[in-house]
């Protein structure tokens, strides 16, 4: 009888942890020092259909900060946008709050990442049923067969380069109720390539802001872990180039439109809901370590005003690529 009850036990013990493994801290490092400002630097082009741009960022290491490359990455499922990490003040320390797969993007922390993560939503694209549609005017889309649109996305929250929430000089940003809202819903990590990502720029020390003095010579690639090629980007001065020091796809012509492709209504207006995940996923990279999670960001806000939300203004069209 002792024996059964003790099988039972382990039983249960075994299904805890089974049920705890999938889910993952929101807040994963302290730091007492502000993150460097962002980098400015140009998109490299989008490598394949379903990649969605994932912006660079400041990690922190053994050795100080350190920028992880923004670069395209495919998510654990289709149908999910990606919400980037951020780093917020709270209580006397600067806490990341992890980056992760959704059916929306939430609260990064009004940081202007660039590339349609304008502190806000993201205006870069948005799925509509198994297929990813590009907006043009912030994303550097060159190859064909790929659904895209052009909108343009005039930013109205203040444009800079702080890379975190709250504190001296931080950005002052609260979540709206949908943002809120959907801090609830079922979430991913980063994939297992993702990860991959940040350990291989974590063991460079080219990457270390004390080294790159705030302008990595590899601040995107077009893939994880492309450290070499033509595709990876340096970073530059934001004085001459770009005037806002705010990121911007590589400038491009403008190609012909041949079909006509008006977007579901609700889905294209900010670009940061997704179709809801389907049962079939992609799978063009390793996707081990990406699990479903039941995490919610555990952020200290200061109670200041929200940044307000991008608008979008000029004709649109919808097109796809052949």
């Amino acid at each position: 009888m002792q024996i059964l009850r003790s099988a039972r036990c382990f039983s249960f013990v075994l299904l805890m942890l089974a049920l705890a493994a999938p889910s993952f801290a929101g807040v994963s490092v302290s730091v007492t020092i502000a993150p460097p400002v962002l980098p400015v630097y140009e998109q490299p082009p989008c490598p394949g259909d379903g990649y969605i741009w994932t912006p660079g960022y400041w990690a922190y290491g053994p050795d100080g900060y350190y920028w992880v490359p923004g670069t395209w990455a495919t998510p654990p499922t289709v149908g999910l946008l990606w919400t980037p990490g951020y780093w917020g003040w709270h209580e006397g320390v600067y806490l990341w709050n992890a980056g992760y797969w959704g059916a929306h993007v939430g609260f990064y922390g009004g940081v202007n990442y660039g590339f349609g993560y304008v502190g806000t939503g993201y205006a870069g694209g948005y799925w509509r049923g198994r297929n990813f549609f590009y907006n043009r005017s912030v994303n550097n889309v060159r190859i064909t067969n790929v659904h895209i649109y052009n909108r343009t996305v005039i930013n109205n929250v203040t444009v800079n380069r702080v890379s975190y929430h709250g504190g001296h000089g931080g950005i002052g940003a609260r979540p709206t109720h949908e943002q809120e809202r959907w801090t609830r819903e079922r979430h991913f990590e980063p994939t297992g390539v993702q990860m991959r990502h940040e350990h291989e720029a974590g063991s460079n020390r080219a990457f270390l802001a004390s080294e790159n003095h705030g302008r990595p010579a590899i601040a995107a690639t077009a893939r994880p872990g492309e450290f070499h090629g033509r595709e990876v980007v340096a970073a530059h001065s934001g004085d001459a180039h770009d005037r806002h020091g705010d990121n911007r796809p590589v400038s491009h012509q403008q190609n012909s439109s041949h079909e006509v492709e008006r977007p579901v209504a609700h889905q294209e207006t900010h670009g940061n809901r997704g179709a809801q995940p389907e049962h079939e996923t992609r799978r063009p990279e390793n996707l081990r370590g990406s699990q479903p999670s039941a995490y919610h960001p555990q952020t200290a806000l200061p109670r200041q005003n929200a940044p307000q939300h991008e608008t979008h203004s000029g004709g649109s069209h919808d097109q796809k690529r052949h």
